[in-house]
């Protein structure tokens, strides 16, 4: 159960839809100005080495950073969605309550401190958590 005001909610639905807005605007930038720039074709068509090895590193770092603006925009989706549901501000591993402070530092939240700060170090090995 989620322990949020009716204001606190619109406050942070507010937040999260202005988010939207600005994922969507740097990610329709992104797509725009990389059609622009010629660093995707001179990576194949340079006959230096360094500078192919620097054509294909800007490429790299344009998916990147794509990459990660559609990344946060499911996450913020998400979060809208959870609003919609009435399942905004509990954690999805133990059923408590996601505090105000957390939700508004960081407002994807899925989990409460405690249960995101066991899954970190589970995960953090990089391995697969088994029985």
């Amino acid at each position: 159960m989620s322990d949020l005001t009716d204001l606190q909610i619109d406050e942070l639905k507010l937040h999260l839809a202005q988010r939207l807005r600005e994922l969507k605007a740097e990610i329709r930038d992104a797509l725009v100005q990389s059609d622009q720039q010629h660093h995707k074709d001179l990576a194949g068509s340079v006959a230096d080495t360094g500078d192919e090895a620097v054509a294909d590193m800007l490429v790299d770092l344009d998916i990147a950073l794509a990459d990660r603006h559609v990344v946060e925009l499911r996450d913020v989706e998400a979060a809208l969605g959870r609003i919609r549901d009435g399942s905004f501000g509990v954690c999805i591993d133990c059923g408590n309550a996601i505090g105000h402070e957390r939700l508004s530092a960081y407002p994807v939240a899925k989990r409460c401190i405690r249960c995101q700060q066991r899954r970190e170090i589970v995960y953090s090995r990089g391995t697969t958590p088994t029985l």
